[in-house]
């Protein structure tokens, strides 16, 4: 007998909600049953954010609907932007009704001294601050809107214990795939103004809804052949049949409306390619003993490394432990105590800040993309009008006069993109380049990063990014030792387990550079991340390269070999024999690196699907 269903403890029914003339939602159900964790994904732009304001009925408002909540449960929203307020933590934390000592405890959770100002936080301060005071209240249900943005690798792992720990409902709103696997048992996606719900975890989205775009992409000729079967009809005339096929032509215009509907809500087109300045030295960057300190800390100790040209650098640790000033020091931007670095030659460097320093709050998206003035930007060596380049990134022609602070988090991101790839380089550093963005924005990043023929050097805590990205990766764990494997975050964890050990309990420190906080308890050290079940999205772009080259092969080779058969060819044209002759050697030599690349992808894959 199967059990019988919960009843929700927050729920939404046939919710709808218009921004001005731009319908948002259109029917939303959505309910949330006691200790579901559940997340809510969707594109840039399409509500997720306001969605969650509607379910914490915090500054949004439904135009119709019913919101159902049980009586007595507490329901606590944690925004994208937290407003940290009071004199120090401890009275922010309790500020909610929380009680003194679960404040106490999940700060000291997160790294925070209870003690600390609520002035001048960092982002990742912040954000931790928010989610201890969340979990200090006990709610019911916990919202949670891209809560891993800021966090280090360390936070995010206290993060999942505490939801794991936590008896609430939660409803997240996050890019990381790696934090989604690894939490969620239910999917909201929200697409058309509608949510659709899938009854598993976050790890099944990408092929449920592949199958649902599919579907939709039958339906959708269905109704194209309905609508030109229709069309003709009318066409013919109806003066003469009007009474008895009015019904007929409402059905048609129906199909009509539904079609505008379909085109209407089509996701924008993003766009994003890199401009190359030509090709840089093979050596891009060798360090030889580098060591840095501030006062009484060590940054980095005798660290030594060399980046070739091509290689994908991820660098990974707690917040504070300095991987940044790792990142100038290797970009020569900052001087080492002890140490050489030598830069190669024709570099060209373009930076993404994650502080997004360059965003002047009084700036407008025009003037950032067009820095010198006037109405175009030089893109790939061509010059572009900014409003068709702004384009390509998902803004709007309204939007280019706005100011920055207009922006979401995702947009701002997007502009700081814009602009850093349409300058001309060759080693782009990436700080954080994943925060904000949207699944669909980090699928096409992750896209042009595998094909960037340059250099790469990426800071990032997106545990899934790094894996699908990194050629190698820098560990810093904050006490000036730094650690290179080859491969990603997963490979790191695997070859270096205990290179952490400690650092959550430090985290703290780092972030404050006091070390004076006695509250801070270490927990328990972090689990291995979940092994990717996936090939990366390079090693699948190859193994189709090589289906396609197996495949095509043959007739290459066919066609070559009949142009030899001809016996007075060589004595005719032997530049075109010797041609000939070095296609056929190459196709061949192609094919069978083909043949062999697909042999060891395909057992690779093999091996992670277990």
């Amino acid at each position: 007998m199967a059990a019988p269903a919960r009843a929700p403890v927050l729920a939404l029914k046939d919710v709808r909600l218009a921004d001005g003339a731009k319908p948002l939602f259109d029917g939303v159900d959505l309910a949330l049953e006691p200790r579901v964790r559940a997340c809510l994904v969707g594109r840039n732009g399409a509500g997720k954010s306001t969605l969650l304001k509607v379910l914490a009925a915090q500054g949004a408002e439904a135009d119709s609907g019913e919101r159902a909540v049980q009586p007595g449960a507490k329901v606590v929203f944690v925004s994208q932007e937290p407003d940290i307020t009071g004199e120090t933590l401890l009275d922010y934390c309790t500020a909610g009704g929380a009680q003194d000592y679960e404040a106490h405890a999940t700060l000291a959770d997160f790294g925070l001294d209870f003690q600390k100002s609520t002035q001048g936080l960092s982002g990742g301060e912040r954000r931790r601050a928010a989610l201890a005071r969340a979990f200090a209240e006990q709610p019911d249900v916990l919202l949670l809107d891209e809560p891993t943005n800021h966090l280090d690798i360390f936070a995010i792992q206290t993060l999942e214990e505490e939801l794991a720990n936590s008896k609430c409902a939660a409803l997240i709103v996050s890019h990381d795939r790696a934090f989604l696997n690894r939490v969620t048992q239910r999917t909201f996606w929200l697409e058309h103004r509608k949510v659709r719900r899938l009854d598993k975890g976050f790890a099944e989205f990408e092929t449920w809804s592949e199958q649902v775009l599919a579907a939709e992409a039958d339906e959708e000729r269905r109704l194209n052949k309905q609508l030109e079967k229709e069309n003709a009809w009318l066409a013919r005339g109806v003066q003469g049949r009007r009474a008895r096929n009015e019904g007929r032509r409402r059905a048609l215009m129906d199909l009509r409306a539904q079609k505008r509907d379909i085109v209407a809500d089509k996701r924008g087109s993003m766009t994003m390619a890199v401009e190359s300045s030509g090709t840089s030295g093979k050596r891009v960057v060798e360090a030889k003993g580098l060591t840095k300190k501030f006062g009484e800390r060590t940054i980095v100790e005798n660290f030594s490394t060399r980046i070739l040209r091509g290689d994908r650098v991820a660098l990974v640790g707690p917040n504070g432990a300095g991987k940044t000033t790792l990142v100038r020091l290797l970009l020569g931007e900052l001087e080492a105590d002890a140490g050489t670095v030598q830069l190669g030659t024709n570099l060209e460097v373009a930076y993404v800040d994650q502080n997004r320093m360059a965003l002047s709050e009084k700036i407008t998206v025009w003037d950032f993309l067009t820095p010198s003035g006037g109405d175009s930007i030089l893109v790939r060596g061509q010059p572009k009008h900014v409003a068709g380049y702004a384009k390509e990134f998902l803004f709007t022609e309204a939007q280019l006069r706005q100011p920055v602070t207009s922006l979401s988090g995702g947009e701002r991101n997007r502009l700081l993109l814009a602009r850093a790839l349409a300058t001309p380089m060759n080693l782009m550093v990436l700080d954080e380049p994943t925060n904000d963005l949207d699944m669909d924005t980090l699928d096409l990043l992750e896209e042009l990063l595998a094909d960037f023929e340059g250099t790469l050097i990426l800071v990032s805590h997106d545990r899934d990014f790094i894996d699908r990205l990194a050629s190698s990766t820098i560990a810093m764990n904050g006490h000036g030792q730094v650690l290179e494997t080859p491969g990603g975050w997963s490979d790191l964890i695997d070859q270096a387990p205990d290179f952490f050990k400690g650092a959550r309990g430090a985290a703290g420190d780092f972030a404050t550079g006091t070390g004076s906080h006695k509250a801070i308890v270490t927990p328990a050290a972090p689990a291995a991340p979940k092994k990717s079940v996936k090939l990366s999205y390079k090693d699948q772009r190859r193994l189709e390269e090589c289906e396609a080259l197996i495949a095509g092969s043959p007739k290459i080779l066919a066609d070559l070999e009949k142009k030899l058969d001809d016996p007075n060819l060589y004595a005719r044209d032997p530049a075109g024999f010797d041609k000939i002759m070095k296609s056929l050697d190459k196709a061949r030599a192609d094919l069978a690196q083909a043949e062999e690349d697909w042999l060891a992808l395909e057992e690779k894959r093999e091996a992670l699907a277990g």
